[in-house]
């Protein structure tokens, strides 16, 4: 299925009644909607507004930019600190030649059925490319509702996309990211606490289901990463902890939830330093983290993104024409944190490195 749908938005957006808009916990049009004086007014509009998207990675391939996110529905579940609601079942490919141009949906690119070893739940996904391949790289609960990540592949960088039969070797919890380092080296972050179950791997290679949330004095979750092999759909070694410090060097705790690591990774270098960015999850922020080195340890700066409308903050970062800018999600369009809307705002890196904050209403 190739929908091939266009949209187009302005960049920076002003709130028009022209769009769908945020108001009472609905999804209203132009001509249904009233203005909320009270509601935060955003930096930035949906760039899709046909479809419930979030989680978006974006990558640029053959000089376009191409948005892998994750394809929200109402599954009808009720809500849970496990993410039981967030029931997603496809993926579809968006694409755009330029910030501010039209936005196509290239339509679906995989679905849940089409995986073999797939039970429920695909959440936020990645993309990459190597050896005249696309590779999309996707987190989803197996039968046994344990997470995996898959792999699947195809010619075009929008799909569709032909799943493995198994999920890659020694892969688990969710939130895949795959970062090309200069050399050619390709490195996965991945991970997610609570009901992404990070918290049952401590020891990488033992699943344990009544593995537990730390406590707030106890070594906060670190995230986890492995280089790709050369083919792309395995690991060339044994997956590490990446840690993620504070100035003295000092892991962060659980209680210190504004800054240790909850899911969402993500990484980007600039002037020869890679920068490890996150959600912060039940505190809501994107921070970032900076190293010498694609496994860290990465020393905690500050806040990219403050928190969106919704639960849920997961972002990439990708620059494009000699510009960065940041791509994440919030609510709204619905106003649930389950149905959510993806949106792109620029991102600055100051002479010193540090990244300035971006606050995403007015």
């Amino acid at each position: 299925m190739n929908m091939n749908l266009k949209f187009s938005f302005s960049f920076p957006a002003a709130i028009s009644i022209a769009v769908v808009i945020w108001s009472c916990g609905a999804k209203q049009t132009a001509d249904q909607a009233e203005v909320d004086p009270a509601a935060p007014v955003p930096i930035s509009q949906p760039l899709v507004t046909h479809l419930y998207t979030a989680d978006p990675s974006a990558h640029v391939f053959n000089d376009r930019i191409y948005i892998y996110p994750s394809h929200d529905i109402d599954a009808g579940i009720p809500e849970d600190d496990e993410g039981g609601h967030f029931g997603m079942q496809d993926y579809h490919v968006f694409s755009m030649d330029a910030i501010g141009g039209e936005v196509t949906d290239h339509g679906v690119a995989l679905d849940i059925k089409n995986v073999p070893w797939a039970g429920r739940q695909m959440w936020a996904p990645d993309a990459a490319f190597a050896n005249g391949t696309y590779y999309l790289y996707f987190p989803v609960k197996d039968k046994a509702d344990v997470f995996k990540i898959g792999v699947a592949t195809s010619q075009n960088p929008e799909g569709p996309f032909v799943a493995e039969p198994e999920p890659i070797g020694g892969s688990y919890s969710m939130d895949p990211a795959v970062f090309k380092d200069d050399d050619g080296a390709y490195y996965m972050y991945f991970g997610g606490i609570w009901g992404g179950q990070l918290q049952r791997w401590d020891n990488n290679n033992q699943y344990n289901a009544d593995g537990q949330n730390r406590k707030p004095g106890e070594q906060a979750v670190l995230p986890r990463v492995a280089k790709l092999d050369p083919g792309m759909k395995a690991f060339a070694e044994p997956v590490r902890e990446v840690k993620l410090v504070d100035e003295n060097g000092n892991l962060f705790t659980e209680s210190e939830n504004d800054k240790r690591f909850f899911e969402a990774a993500w990484v980007h270098k600039y002037n020869g330093k890679y920068y490890f960015t996150y959600s912060t999850g039940d505190t809501h922020f994107i921070n970032y983290a900076i190293g010498d080195s694609p496994y860290g340890p990465f020393t905690y700066k500050g806040v990219v993104l403050h928190p969106v409308q919704g639960w849920t903050n997961h972002h990439s970062i990708v620059e494009f024409k000699g510009n960065w800018y940041l791509f994440y999600h919030d609510s709204q369009l619905s106003g649930k944190t389950h149905l959510r809307n993806i949106k792109v705002t620029g991102l600055q890196h100051n002479a010193d490195g540090s990244i300035q904050e971006i606050f995403p209403y007015k």
